[in-house]
C-alpha cells in the first residue's frame, strides 16, 4: 500500500514558503446581467509555484461562464465586519442541536459506525439535517466504507467532508494517524443546509466554474476545497465582492487517498477534485478567525503600492521603514521576527484603533535593497494601514481565548450549541509544544459545547467583512443553540 499523502499547510504558499501545490489567483471576474442572475467570468488563473514567487505561464485566457444556477445575495448590503456586530433578526428562529463523535478504530466501516453513533446519542437519535465528516490515515484507503457507516447510522439530509491530515474534537487533537471525526446538527423550525459540489473545468479557450449554490437568502456558506484543483482564492474574492453579507468558513483538504487523489465527501460519494460544502438557510453562525501571529511595533500607512508590491511606508522606502521598526523592537520580539517576518494589512479601515483581529496576516515574500520595495502575499493599496507580525504561540493562545470569549458574549447569555473547527495543520503540538491546545481551549471557553473539525492545509474565514484563505489560524463556526 502506498503511503497516504498529507499536504503541507496552505500557509506555506500564503506566507511565501515553499509549496508544491498550485495557488490560484483571480485577475478579473465580471458580474453578468440577465435573467436568473447569470454570472459571466473573465478569469485568468495563474499557477504560482514554490519557485520564488514568480507566476508561471498563465492558463489560456477566455471569457468563461459560471454555472447558470448560481444566485447571489444582495451585493449592495452593508458589510458585517466579522459578522459579530448584531445578532440576526426574526428571520432566524430555529433551534440548533449538535452532536459529535471521534473514532480511532482502524476498520473504516466500524469507525464510521462508532463515530456516528456518538454523534447520534447527543441528538437523542433524531435524524440530522447536516453531517460533516473528516477522515485521516487508513480511512482514506477506502473512504466509501467510512461514509457507509456514517450514513447507515445518521441518514442525514446532507453530508459533506474531506480527507484530513488530522482531526480534532471533544477536547482531543489527533494530529496524525488513523482517526475519524463526525459533526452532525439538526436545524428545527425551517433551518436547512443545501449541499453542493463545485468544480472547475478547463478547455483550450475557457475555464468554467460550475455547481456553486444559490446564495439568495443564505445565512452562511461552509466550504471544503481541494487545493490542487479548485481556485479557492478566486471564488472567495468573487463572493466577497458580490455576496458580502454571506460569511464563508471552511478549509482546504489536507489528506489524500492512497492513490494520491483528492478526497472530498458528498453524500455517499468521494470526489477527487473541486469543492464541497453547504449553503445554510435560516441557520445562524458566528465566525471566529483567531490568528497565530503577534502584532509587533507601530502601525504605518502605505503611501505607494502597486499590486502586491509596497514601495513606500509612511512616505519612506518600505524596506527602510521596516528595518527602522524592527530596530525599535524588544529582544524577544526581534527573536520572533528572526523566525519569519509577516505583515498584517487592515481590510476594514477607518477605526480609531485596530486590534489583532482587524489584520489580514500575510508573508513578506521578498525585498529589493536598491528600491526599498517589499513584495507581500496580498494586494496592497495606498492608504491601507499595516503592522508587522510574527508567529508566536503565546499570542496565538491569548488571541484564541479572547476571540472565543467575544463569541460567548455575542450570544447574550445563550449557550452555544457547538462549533465546527478548522485549525491550521501548522498549529497543534508543533506550535504550542503540548497536545490538544486548540481543542481544549474551545471546549473550555464554549462551556463544553460539542465541537469537532480537522487540521486544514489552509483555513477559510472572514476578516473585516470579507472571507479569505488563511494560514496558522484557528477558524471556527460557532452556532447558537437558539437562533
Amino acid at each position: 500500500m502506498r503511503q497516504l499523502g498529507i499536504l503541507a499547510g496552505a500557509e506555506r504558499g500564503v506566507h511565501g514558503q515553499e509549496r508544491d501545490q498550485p495557488v490560484f489567483k483571480l485577475l478579473s471576474l465580471v458580474l453578468g446581467r440577465g435573467s436568473g442572475q447569470d454570472l459571466e467570468a473573465l478569469v485568468h488563473l495563474e499557477r504560482v509555484g514554490g519557485d520564488r514567487y514568480r507566476p508561471l505561464a498563465e492558463l489560456p485566457q477566455a471569457a468563461g461562464e459560471l454555472d447558470r444556477d448560481v444566485g447571489l445575495a444582495d451585493a449592495g448590503g452593508t458589510e458585517q465586519g466579522d459578522h459579530l456586530g448584531a445578532r440576526h433578526g426574526p428571520e432566524y428562529r430555529g433551534a440548533i442541536r449538535i452532536g459529535t463523535g471521534i473514532s480511532t478504530e482502524r476498520d473504516p466501516l466500524a469507525a464510521g459506525t462508532a463515530a456516528a453513533r456518538s454523534a447520534a446519542a447527543e441528538l437523542d437519535g433524531d435524524r440530522p439535517d447536516l453531517a460533516v465528516v473528516f477522515a485521516s490515515g487508513d480511512h482514506l484507503v477506502a473512504p466509501e466504507a467510512t461514509l457507509e457507516g456514517v450514513q447507515a447510522v445518521l441518514d442525514p439530509d446532507a453530508l459533506v467532508g474531506c480527507g484530513a491530515g488530522g482531526v480534532l474534537g471533544r477536547g482531543r487533537e489527533l494530529e496524525s494517524g488513523t482517526a475519524l471525526a463526525v459533526w452532525a446538527a439538526t436545524f428545527d423550525d425551517g433551518g436547512a443546509a443545501t449541499p453542493f459540489h463545485a468544480t472547475l473545468t478547463e478547455t483550450e479557450t475557457e475555464q468554467r466554474l460550475e455547481g456553486l449554490p444559490d446564495l439568495e437568502g443564505s445565512s452562511g456558506l461552509l466550504m471544503l476545497s481541494d487545493p490542487y484543483s479548485f481556485p479557492t482564492d478566486a471564488v472567495l474574492e468573487f463572493l466577497s465582492e458580490h455576496a458580502p453579507t454571506v460569511p464563508v468558513l471552511g478549509g482546504l483538504a489536507s489528506g489524500r487517498t492512497s492513490d494520491g487523489e483528492g478526497a472530498l465527501f458528498f453524500g455517499d460519494q468521494v470526489h477527487e477534485s473541486g469543492a464541497v460544502g453547504v449553503s445554510l438557510q435560516r441557520v445562524e453562525m458566528l465566525p471566529c478567525v483567531s490568528q497565530g501571529a503577534a502584532p509587533l511595533g507601530r502601525e504605518v500607512t502605505i503611501t505607494a503600492a502597486e499590486g502586491n508590491i509596497i514601495h513606500e511606508l509612511a512616505g519612506r522606502p518600505a524596506l527602510q521603514t521596516v528595518e527602522q521598526i524592527i530596530s525599535e523592537l524588544s529582544p524577544r520580539e526581534r527573536g520572533l521576527v528572526a523566525g519569519g517576518l509577516l505583515i498584517g494589512v487592515v481590510i476594514d479601515g477607518g477605526k480609531p484603533e485596530y486590534t489583532q483581529g482587524d489584520f489580514l496576516v500575510r508573508g513578506v515574500l521578498g525585498a529589493d535593497s536598491e528600491s526599498g520595495a517589499l513584495v507581500v502575499g496580498t494586494q496592497a493599496a495606498p492608504g491601507q494601514v499595516v503592522r508587522l507580525h510574527a508567529r508566536d504561540a503565546r499570542s496565538a493562545h491569548e488571541d484564541l481565548s479572547q476571540a472565543l470569549k467575544l463569541r460567548v458574549q455575542a450570544l447574550a447569555g445563550e449557550p452555544a450549541a457547538g462549533a465546527l473547527v478548522f485549525s491550521c495543520n501548522g498549529r497543534g503540538s508543533a506550535m504550542f509544544g503540548i497536545a490538544d491546545h486548540d481543542a481544549e481551549a474551545i471546549e473550555r471557553e464554549l462551556g463544553g459545547a460539542p465541537s469537532a473539525g480537522f487540521f486544514a492545509a489552509g483555513e477559510i474565514g472572514p476578516v473585516g467583512g470579507r472571507s479569505f484563505l488563511h494560514g496558522f489560524t484557528a477558524t471556527l463556526a460557532v452556532f447558537p443553540r437558539a437562533s
